[in-house]
C-alpha cells in the first residue's frame, strides 16, 4: 500500500530534473562497461580478430592499456586497445586545433540615411575600409525613417556609390535589397 505523502511528492517532482550534479554521459564504453559478448579488437601490437569480451580484456590488460568501444553499432562492435586518457587528450587537442583553424566571419554594420551628407559618407567609408582591411565583412544599410521610404532610389544610389568608394578593398557580396524599412548591401573583403 502506497503512502499518500509519497504520491504527493511524486506528483510535485514529476517532469522536473533532479537537483545537484548530474552523472556525466560517457563518450565511449571502456573495459568492463562494454556489454557485447564478442568484439572485433584492433590496435597497435594486436592481431585484428574477433574475440570474446573476456579475451579482449585480457589482451588489453597484458599491455597495460584500456579496451575502448570505438564503433558500438558495428556487428560485432569494434574495440581498440589504447590508453584511454591519452586518447581523450589527443581528441581534445585535435578539436581545439580544428576550432582555431575554422575562419570566424565577423560582420560589421554601417548605417546610412537616404540624405546622408558628404562628410558623414566619407567618415563611414573610412570605417568600412578599416573593417575590410581587418578581414571583416561589412553590412551597409540605409534606414528609411517614417515617410523617407519614398526615397528608395536615393538609398540605392548611396549604397552603390559606397560600393564604388571601397572597391579597392572589398567586393559586393549581396547587391542592395530592400527589406522592410532597410535597404541592405553586404561587402566582403578582397582576397589577394
Amino acid at each position: 500500500m502506497t503512502n499518500i505523502g509519497d504520491l504527493i511528492i511524486a506528483q510535485e517532482f514529476q517532469g522536473r530534473r533532479p537537483r545537484g550534479p548530474q552523472p556525466k554521459e560517457e563518450l565511449h564504453r571502456i573495459n568492463h562497461r562494454i556489454k557485447a559478448p564478442v568484439v572485433r579488437v584492433v590496435g597497435d601490437n594486436v592481431d585484428v580478430n574477433i574475440y570474446s569480451i573476456k579475451d579482449a580484456l585480457a589482451i588489453a590488460a597484458e599491455q597495460g592499456l584500456d579496451l575502448v568501444e570505438i564503433s558500438p553499432t558495428a556487428n560485432p562492435p569494434v574495440c581498440k586497445v589504447i590508453d584511454y586518457n591519452k586518447f581523450l587528450y589527443e581528441q581534445k587537442k585535435r578539436m581545439k586545433e580544428q576550432k582555431a583553424k575554422s575562419a570566424k566571419v565577423v560582420l560589421k554594420e554601417i548605417r546610412l540615411g537616404p540624405h546622408t551628407d558628404d562628410h558623414d559618407f566619407d567618415f563611414k567609408v573610412k570605417h568600412a575600409v578599416k573593417f575590410l582591411k581587418e578581414g571583416a565583412k561589412v553590412k551597409v544599410y540605409v534606414f528609411f525613417k517614417g515617410r523617407t521610404i519614398v526615397y528608395k532610389d536615393n538609398g540605392e544610389i548611396i549604397l552603390l556609390k559606397f560600393a564604388q568608394e571601397v572597391e579597392d578593398y572589398g567586393k559586393v557580396e549581396k547587391m542592395p535589397l530592400l527589406e522592410g524599412k532597410r535597404m541592405i548591401m553586404i561587402l566582403a573583403p578582397k582576397t589577394k
